[in-house]
């Protein structure tokens, strides 16, 4: 897939997004599915309650249609839209219980957590099974090839069940989870096309076109949120075609957002349960800038940055 193709791609997503996102946020304020907000979060953030969230739903559904009219809907790309549309849908299930169902906590953590694993150990086996690289993981920086073995399919099922909830904790600030997302989506798009990797290459150019379509409502001040619905299947997508186009390892350094999101969270978690005390101000990490007096649009401005930056770094290593 060459750039010309990519452009189309992304123009189609950005394209069907934005006409999906401008028709979803009525009906999704009919339906009363209006975000509730966490009282023990930054108090500016109360006066979102009542925007209405499972936007997630138009991402999905123009990133879809788009690889369908781009073209390259292979073998491949089915698998990777499958395993996008699965974690969507398990994200909408949670937001449909927490929302419509008024259940605050929707999903168990276990009960997300098995559905993810599962879905992570599918792809580990689809692509040991297929892939002429077997059950080798390309190592970054070194320009190696190691192969696992054994430990191939739960290395998998840990990078999809790393990468879907670091990006649903990603997602708690207008703009911040859609805008990472699109750079994130758009250099796989790229780097997919400098290898001919055309279904992983072709998705993440729709679903960069979606993101920002998306992005166009969603940025601050917010009219709609994605939810889980949008969190999660962004997560499960990026993980699935990353690992198609056996680019594993290349994640987690432009996906640093994501990284440091999630070890913020973890070391807050572990910190407070040993010693009592909290390392940030808030977390996940956002939330710390926030209250170390950055406003919200210059937090997420600077994750952008961050993450294009990553990026560039990422185009010099694959």
């Amino acid at each position: 897939m060459d750039y010309f193709q990519i452009g189309i791609t992304l123009l189609l997503g950005l394209v069907a997004s934005t006409i999906f996102t401008g028709i979803l946020i009525p009906i999704l304020h009919r339906l009363r599915t209006g975000q509730n907000i966490r009282e023990d979060g930054p108090r500016s953030h109360l006066a979102k309650s009542g925007t209405p969230t499972m936007g997630g739903i138009a991402i999905i559904a123009a990133t879809v249609l788009s690889c369908a009219a781009s073209g390259a809907f292979s073998k491949e790309m089915w698998v990777i839209a499958a395993a996008f549309v699965l974690f969507g849908a398990l994200g909408f299930l949670d937001d449909y219980l927490k929302v419509m169902k008024k259940h605050n906590l929707g999903l168990r953590a276990w009960q997300k957590l098995v559905f993810q694993i599962a879905i992570g150990v599918g792809l580990a086996i689809y692509q040991s099974n297929t892939s002429v690289f077997g059950t080798t993981v390309h190592i970054p920086f070194f320009d190696v090839y190691l192969d696992f073995g054994i430990w191939y399919i739960p290395f998998i099922a840990f990078v999809v069940v790393a990468m879907a909830n670091s990006v649903n904790l990603t997602d708690g600030l207008d703009g911040l989870a859609a805008g990472v997302t699109s750079i994130v989506a758009f250099f796989f798009a790229l780097a997919g096309s400098m290898f001919s990797l055309e279904s992983g290459s072709s998705f993440c150019g729709a679903l960069t076109g979606a993101c920002l379509g998306f992005l166009i409502f969603n940025r601050n001040p917010a009219r709609i949120f994605m939810g889980d619905t949008g969190s999660l299947a962004l997560g499960g997508g990026l993980a699935a075609a990353a690992i198609i186009m056996n680019m594993e390892l290349v994640l987690p350094i432009v996906g640093f957002v994501y990284v440091m999101e999630a070890l913020s969270v973890i070391i807050q978690v572990v910190s407070f349960k040993t010693t009592g005390k909290r390392v940030f101000k808030m977390a996940p990490l956002h939330h710390h800038f926030e209250l170390s007096g950055l406003s919200e649009k210059q937090t997420v401005g600077m994750f952008w940055i961050c993450t294009l930056i990553f990026c560039v770094i990422g185009l010099k290593i694959v």
